[in-house]
């Protein structure tokens, strides 16, 4: 273990004993959250996306150390592992290295070179490589064997350069060398495939495309992959062969002998048709997990942005899922999400029933005393929202316009039938709109991370890499804020720190049973949450008016004492010190620091009292479109229009003004200075004012600049 410490900190910075001690609360079971939350003494404080980082590359050691074992154990039982190469695959921890030591002694299939081999032209090739001035033809000769197959000079010859094109490509040198080529002038060349043209319209940028591989942003070299995988496409990978051919010969080639011209036959054979295409391989591949980094981290910065919307809390709401011909579903939810009515309106054409709408509107916003309406951003959002506004309902009543991306997946799934099985699609895809507006996180958590729309070729990155960043960013967001342990749904609870989907289950079970918590510790009671189930997830849950105040805290159980201890020397009681600033204020934390409790954990105990059971997510605010600007055909370049980011790429955000159409503010106009990252600039959902570059109606494109 001692040793993947070293390499992670060298590879990350990170000081070796905070890497270890990470690597060792891991190893206990213990979550990142609650690692990087409750263990900042043993950590370091290293942040969540740290030890995250640790964790993914003490995997990584893992695979390679199983590697090793499995090349250790084939070359030894070839009778060929000697001291000084079984010392060498041990102190390597590179992939590529491993597999270039082993490549020799790898069993191979039937190639040209083995099958020289079992005609006896080893020998052969071995002498010519030594590159003696002996008569060629004749040491050729020697070897003509009908018996074995070699029925000529010719062929003796051609099974030897077999042989040494076979050992060119599985020597380590040359095969660094290639890769040094291919990293400083390889080019990703893309050509449109015979027939293709019409069909594969939407990559016509491709049809005819070089670009430097290193300069070769994800998205374009995603976009590629994806026009190649659909057969629209043909895309190659290639260095400087003659640069590569050279300096290859030059390692090669000794002298100017008969012997040394066929080196330069079989080194130019070995380059050509062995090692050119493994390395184009190589870095087709090494590329692609490139792109597919790059891709997934700007799709996890906005899913955690949209996990993180902020939330309007318990509120009685009225929640619309806009629609034109088959009207638009109603549903009214009380303040805890429970759902109350469903019924259909249909203000729109073309059937425009907006007085007898209207009617219905007044009336359940007075029967079940609406606070809120939350708008789906989907077909006939723009018309629903100006008709509702045209009712001149009260200032007290707030409409909002909520994404609805991910609201069909959620209608249709099990979770969904689960939780409303008398109701149609239409109904669950509502009640999901309204929840999104009082508690997004609550109601997100639902959805497959995937089917929620934000980022940029999720379809095409590595689905075991996705899978795992997407569900740390929900495990991550859901303990930052924490849940209400009494009206958690299930599937909330499931990402709560050291619990999952079956325990999470009980405590559903367990409350229904016997009625809300009290306290933290009845946790225990739980069927199957033992004392570290409870020790990573009671931090995380809330209680909100149980018997101990600190339960609707961060404050950990662990921890308690060191408040209670706090209270005792200001002659009060917890719950007096949690709600009165001025005793707080003249406490010192080095009166409470001990050989068990560090400063910076009772520094954090102070200021989680401050605030306790705070909200890290923003207050909520109200959004309109501009009022004269209802189609694509009402936007003139120049115009400078409210907006809502609804989408971050590598190459830009896509901006909504309420035209049907998400315009596209390319990373060249999100700043007047340079910009690398998008999601510096912008954040998913964020209110902007955009300025029109240009529009293009036929096309139903829509340009936008940040740059007012």
């Amino acid at each position: 273990m001692n040793i993947f410490a070293k390499i992670i900190s060298e590879a990350t910075g990170i000081a070796e004993r905070q890497v270890e001690a990470t690597l060792s609360l891991l190893a206990e079971g213990c979550t990142i959250p609650f690692i990087s939350r409750y263990r900042k003494e043993a950590t370091g404080s290293l942040d969540e996306v740290q030890i995250a980082d640790i964790d993914t590359r003490n995997d990584k050691l893992k695979e390679i150390e199983k590697r090793k074992q499995t090349i250790l154990s084939t070359i030894e039982e070839q009778g060929k592992l000697t001291d000084e190469l079984r010392s060498r695959i041990n102190e390597s921890w590179n992939a590529v290295e491993l597999e270039d030591i082993y490549a020799p002694f790898k069993p191979k299939k039937r190639t040209r070179a083995e099958m020289a081999r079992q005609k006896g032209l080893e020998p052969l090739a071995e002498m010519i490589l030594r590159q003696t001035f002996r008569p060629l033809n004749r040491e050729a000769a020697l070897y003509i064997n009908k018996e074995k197959g070699v029925a000529s000079v010719e062929e003796a010859l051609q099974g030897a350069k077999d042989i040494i094109a076979e050992r060119v490509s599985e020597n380590e040198s040359a095969r660094n060398k290639v890769r040094r080529n291919f990293s400083f002038d390889a080019v990703i060349t893309s050509k449109v495939a015979k027939g293709k043209e019409a069909e594969g319209e939407k990559f016509r940028d491709y049809f005819d495309f070089t670009e430097k591989l290193s300069r070769c942003p994800s998205h374009r070299l995603l976009a590629m992959r994806r026009g190649e995988a659909e057969g629209f496409l043909k895309v190659s990978i290639s260095g400087d062969d003659e640069r590569c051919l050279d300096r290859l010969l030059s390692q090669f080639v000794k002298n100017g002998s008969e012997s040394a011209d066929c080196v330069a036959e079989a080194v130019e054979d070995a380059f050509k048709r062995l090692l050119k295409p493994s390395v184009e391989t190589e870095f087709a591949a090494s590329s692609k997990e490139k792109a597919d980094t790059d891709a997934i981290k700007i799709f996890v910065r906005n899913l955690e942005q949209l996990l993180m919307s902020p939330p309007l809390g318990q509120k009685r709401v009225l929640a619309i899922d806009p629609g034109f011909r088959t009207g638009c579903k109603l549903v009214c939810l009380d303040s805890e999400g429970n759902l109350l009515h469903n019924e259909a309106i249909f203000p729109h054409p073309p059937h425009g029933e907006q007085y007898k709408s209207g009617r219905k509107i007044w009336t359940l916003i007075e029967q079940y005393r609406i606070e809120a309406i939350s708008i789906g951003n989907g077909t006939a959002s723009r018309e629903t929202e100006e008709f509702i506004r045209s009712l001149n309902l009260p200032d007290s009543i707030a409409v909002y316009v909520v994404s609805e991306d991910g609201a069909s997946i959620y209608s249709a799934s099990k979770v969904a039938r689960e939780e409303f099985p008398d109701y149609d699609v239409t109904v669950r895809g509502a009640v999901s709109i309204g929840r999104r507006l009082m508690d997004p996180l609550a109601e997100l958590v639902k959805i497959d991370p995937n089917s929620i729309g934000v980022g940029q070729y999720q379809k095409d990155v590595d689905q075991t890499q996705l899978r795992r960043s997407l569900d740390q960013t929900v495990v991550s967001c859901v303990n930052k804020v924490g849940v209400n342990l009494n009206t958690a749904s299930k599937h909330l609870l499931t990402y709560i720190s050291g619990l999952g989907p079956v325990v999470a289950q009980n405590i559903v079970d367990y409350r229904a049973e016997n009625g809300a918590f009290t306290a933290r510790k009845d946790l225990m009671r739980v069927p199957k949450l033992g004392p570290k189930a409870f020790e990573q997830c009671a931090g995380f849950l809330r209680i909100e008016g149980g018997k101990q105040p600190l339960d609707n805290s961060a404050v950990h159980p662990e921890s308690y004492h060191i408040v209670e201890q706090m209270a005792k020397d200001k002659g009060c009681t917890v719950a007096e010190l949690m709600s009165n600033k001025s005793l707080r204020e003249g406490i010192n934390a080095d009166d409470y620091v001990s050989d068990k409790v560090g400063r910076i954990t009772v520094e954090d105990i102070l200021h989680e009292l401050d605030k306790p059971s705070r909200d890290p997510r923003k207050p909520l605010r109200k959004f309109e479109f501009d009022a004269n600007v209802k189609t694509l055909e009402d936007v003139r370049p120049g115009m400078v229009l409210p907006g809502i980011v609804t989408n971050i790429t590598n190459f830009g955000c896509f901006v909504d003004v309420g035209v049907h159409v998400k315009g596209l503010v390319h990373i060249s106009q999100m700043s007047d200075t340079f910009v690398k990252d998008p999601t510096s600039i912008v954040a998913l959902h964020q209110h902007v004012h955009v300025k029109v570059l240009d529009v293009d109606v036929t096309r139903q494109r829509l340009s936008l600049s940040l740059r007012l």
